[in-house]
């Protein structure tokens, strides 16, 4: 039986600001499934009930508050204020302006926070994840690659030639269905992989 993906709702009218989101959140979580909305119309049309999470523009939240203080543990306001003072102290917020590295730290100590070591996912999700188990040497590559090494630096350091490293590389990425390196950094740090301290 084949086990149906997390669904996780961004409704954000800034289609740009939703792509880039959309691709980080593959990164923390590649086996679920990322959905855009551009407004609360086109979230009420698809079923929001069946989301387990609601990334939501500010903006958006403020206008249909009763909705989303209904569902407040499920949902996570994005802002471009890191100022506590004008974020809404109800819900948990995420400050999207802000440089990349910092976004990607934000979004795994968010993680971390509701998801740490399994947290609140179900035993299928958890399973997957162990499935996509790399080997040794893919780890390794993984954590140069997080740590911002060029493919010829790691082939340097692990005494590897340098097509090896680039077929680590390509293997790393279909194995966890990720396709940039900020969503290769959350997945590592998620997963113990590095430690967020030392990229």
């Amino acid at each position: 039986m084949e086990m149906q993906l997390l669904k996780i709702a961004i409704v954000e009218s800034n289609t740009l600001a939703a792509l880039g989101l959309k691709q980080l959140l593959q990164g923390v979580m590649p086996i679920a499934q990322v959905e855009m909305f551009g407004s609360m119309s086109e979230l009420e049309a698809n079923h929001p009930e069946t989301f387990v999470h609601y990334f939501v523009a500010m903006n958006i939240v403020l206008e249909h508050r009763s909705f989303f203080m209904a569902h407040k543990r499920k949902t996570i306001v994005l802002t471009t204020s890191g100022d506590a003072a004008r974020q809404l102290q109800d819900f948990h917020c995420i400050c999207t302006a802000v440089p990349e590295k910092q976004l990607v730290r934000n979004f795994i100590a968010l993680q971390q926070h509701a998801h740490a070591n399994g947290k609140n996912m179900s035993p299928a999700v958890r399973d997957i994840h162990e499935q996509r188990m790399l080997s040794d040497r893919e780890a390794e590559v993984m954590v140069l690659i997080v740590k911002g090494y060029i493919n010829k630096e790691i082939a340097d350091q692990l005494h590897i030639g340098l097509a090896t490293v680039i077929t680590h590389r390509k293997n790393i990425m279909e194995k966890l269905g990720i396709k940039s390196v900020s969503a290769l950094t959350i997945y590592a740090v998620i997963h113990g992989y590095v430690d967020i301290n030392k990229i």
